[in-house]
């Protein structure tokens, strides 16, 4: 196998190739099931709680492991990691496609998220490693990020088409030759690499982290249908303040810490992870609501369905990358606003009910929301490095990364328990009942264009340098030998 310095311009092509391949089908595999929901409901006879879990047991187990992930691979090699991810992903991907139920359904998602938090951070610090260049490199995670975004646009698209056309197992076995011929790139072509001093892995950190996440979209979920003062759920709501509170507790005081918590200090870095919780708040929420809302109201086919949301689509692909170039010319800030004040018109429209009255204020909302989702991304990382010493990019990255996964599922949690809310207490149809969840969107449009204005103000950057670069790097073995005692 060649070395990462032996590796020829082509070597570097495939191995991109081989990341963007995962990057892929892990992107697709969280859009592509939104339009599939109805029949899985149908099929497994599931309660709308039930569809909630499909999509968030994966979303919530993915968030939970990406930095424990990253710092595995760091220390047991990338290439063995990344490919056993890819193993993983591809093995639940069928036993998804062959559950016999929903709770089967549900586990086998599990298995499929801890392969697919090996891919994503994985891959990225693979393509670090590769392209050491900083222009090739930059052009690379373009690559990278343009395949992410093609991946979540086409999801509701292909979804359509494979339900309709063989059934809704078949969203899952899609994974298979594509995550096969990965698994065999993968050994081929890219070289194994390792950091020379790897974060030391931190279990109790892991253990708080899952608590919180888990417990918290939990209550979210189950309140509506047990109520909200069932003893579960009580226990759960409870649970995810005090897990947070641990964290935040145990953390200080740990010189390797899963969640280095120093990173927050930055006004920019903060106000970034923030709206990555917002923008993919609205995406999976989004998806979750109108996927149900065409297919069990206006009584489509699921192919009929993808379609309609082509306008949503569409913007996605062509904003992503005026994304990207804006935010190199002119930085962060304009494509930040565009995405706040796209996501605010697009839920207000939602919201106030016209929306869904006739076909083009439909569309007009969908293109609104694709507009928001595609301008967002780029501009927010950039948001959260331009805050960060060069140190502390990879643990920023894996936070903000942990943010859009877990912001998604929040978005399935909250505005599903909106409409499970709605209509069984007002019995005035979809449209009234969902309207709460809308402004909810429009909300966090909102909070996009304020931090929008707070995280990237040319004094925001400056946070960072409260907190001195020495004090951020690894520290010396001994120093690190004496805090274990």
């Amino acid at each position: 196998m060649s070395t990462q310095a032996e590796l020829t311009r082509r070597g570097r092509t495939l191995v991109l190739a081989v990341c963007c391949t995962s990057v892929f089908i892990g992107n697709l595999n969280n859009t592509v099931l939104n339009v599939a929901l109805p029949a899985m409901q149908r099929d497994l006879h599931s309660s709308l709680s039930g569809l909630q879990w499909t999509t968030d047991a994966y979303l919530i187990v993915l968030a939970a492991l990406l930095m424990l992930a990253g710092s595995a691979a760091d220390r047991l090699g990338r290439r063995r990691v990344f490919r056993t991810g890819l193993a993983l992903f591809t093995l639940g991907s069928l036993l998804c496609g062959l559950a016999p139920g929903l709770n089967w359904l549900i586990g086998f998602r599990v298995l499929q998220a801890v392969g697919a938090s090996m891919l994503n951070p994985v891959a990225m610090s693979i393509i670090t490693n590769t392209f050491t260049e900083p222009r090739e490199r930059a052009k690379a995670i373009g690559v990278w990020g343009a395949v992410m975004g093609v991946a979540m646009a086409l999801g509701p698209m292909v979804g359509g088409a494979l339900v309709q056309g063989i059934g809704w197992r078949s969203i899952f076995w899609i994974n298979l030759p594509i995550g096969l011929a990965a698994l065999i790139c993968a050994a081929r072509y890219v070289p194994e690499s390792r950091a020379p001093r790897p974060r030391r892995v931190d279990p109790v950190g892991q253990i708080l982290v899952m608590v919180l996440l888990g417990s918290l979209t939990y209550a979210i979920i189950e309140g509506p249908g047990t109520g909200w003062t069932a003893p579960r759920t009580l226990a759960c709501a409870i649970a995810a303040p005090v897990a947070l509170i641990a964290l935040v507790a145990y953390e200080k005081r740990r010189v390797e810490p899963l969640v280095e918590l120093r990173v927050f200090r930055s006004a920019a870095f903060s106000g970034a992870s923030v709206m990555a919780v917002c923008s993919f708040f609205v995406l999976g929420g989004f998806l979750f609501l109108n996927t149900l809302y065409l297919q069990n109201n206006r009584g489509m086919s699921a192919l009929h369905a993808g379609l309609y949301m082509l306008p949503m689509a569409v913007m996605n692909i062509v904003t992503s990358p005026l994304s990207g170039r804006l935010t190199a010319g002119r930085g962060p800030r304009l494509p930040l606003l565009l995405a706040g004040a796209a996501t605010t018109a697009g839920g207000a429209l939602l919201a106030a009910g016209a929306a869904f009255t006739t076909d083009g204020l439909l569309f007009t909302a969908y293109v609104l929301i694709g507009i928001g989702a595609g301008l967002a991304n780029t501009p927010i990382t950039n948001a959260a490095m331009a805050g960060m010493p060069k140190e502390q990019a990879g643990v920023a990255a894996a936070i903000v990364s942990t943010g859009r996964q877990f912001g998604q599922a929040l978005g399935v949690a909250v505005l599903g328990a909106v409409l499970t809310t709605g209509l069984r207490d007002g019995g005035t149809g979809y449209a009234q009942a969902v309207r709460p969840g809308y402004w909810i969107v429009t909300a966090c449009g909102v909070a996009i264009l304020v931090l929008a204005l707070v995280a990237t103000r040319r004094t925001a950057p400056r946070a960072a340098a409260a907190v001195p670069a020495g004090g951020w790097q690894q520290p010396a073995p001994a120093a690190v030998t004496e805090a274990r005692r």
